[in-house]
């Protein structure tokens, strides 16, 4: 199975897959956790740009959206053949931090217009496999700014307040950018064990468990 949490930043997505990932293989589930960008060539550069640390002689380089598009879709299918593919042929849960819904709406969110742009992402990433259930983490973006700020270290390239709280509003909605998926929204304002709950309680019944112990 092939199981996907999306949210903002400071939404708890690596937190609540290691903590997924701990519980599956608690109940005798064969795991394997995994991220975008990956860990794959492509992925290192685009995390390199996204932290700042890609320079030239006048600073951090910033590329635009299409460039940035580009990327990750490259890296996403870089990341299907050399990682993801491989883990469900040998019978594994995958569990992806992040994966296209990403790219639909930070890409489309930082394009000068959305809507124009989003039937040109929807196309790039057209041939990644479709996740078995997306898992939406839904926070207020002035709660995952108090998160991001706690965690400290420096802002990512997306990790603009105002830009956050639009892509709060977009997720909020993820189920109109693909409306073929199985997407569903958990509340992730709560404390990290009752959001593990709601994500587990979601992610068991499609593997044949219960929902609870």
């Amino acid at each position: 199975m092939f199981v996907v949490l999306e949210g903002i930043d400071g939404s708890g997505t690596t937190t609540q897959v290691a903590r997924l990932k701990t519980a599956l293989e608690a109940r005798g589930q064969k795991v394997h956790a995994t991220r975008e960008p990956s860990a794959g060539p492509v992925g290192r550069l685009l995390r390199q740009v996204l932290e700042g640390t890609v320079r030239d002689d006048s600073g951090p380089i910033r590329l635009d959206f299409r460039t940035l598009a580009l990327l990750f879709a490259a890296d996403r299918m870089d990341h299907v053949a050399r990682d993801i593919e491989p883990a469900l042929a040998q019978n594994e849960v995958v569990i992806s931090d992040r994966y296209d819904l990403s790219s639909l709406i930070y890409q489309s969110e930082t394009a000068p217009d959305p809507a124009q742009v989003l039937p040109w992402l929807t196309a790039l990433n057209a041939r990644a496999p479709r996740p078995d259930l997306t898992v939406v983490l839904h926070v207020d973006a002035a709660v995952a700014l108090a998160r991001r700020r706690a965690r400290g270290g420096p802002e990512e390239l997306f990790e603009v307040p105002e830009l956050q709280t639009r892509l709060a509003a977009r997720y909020a909605e993820a189920e109109r950018y693909r409306p073929q998926d199985r997407i569903v929204v958990v509340d992730a304002s709560a404390g990290v064990a009752e959001v593990e709950a709601a994500v587990l309680a979601k992610v068991l019944p499609l593997l044949g468990a219960p929902a609870t112990r």
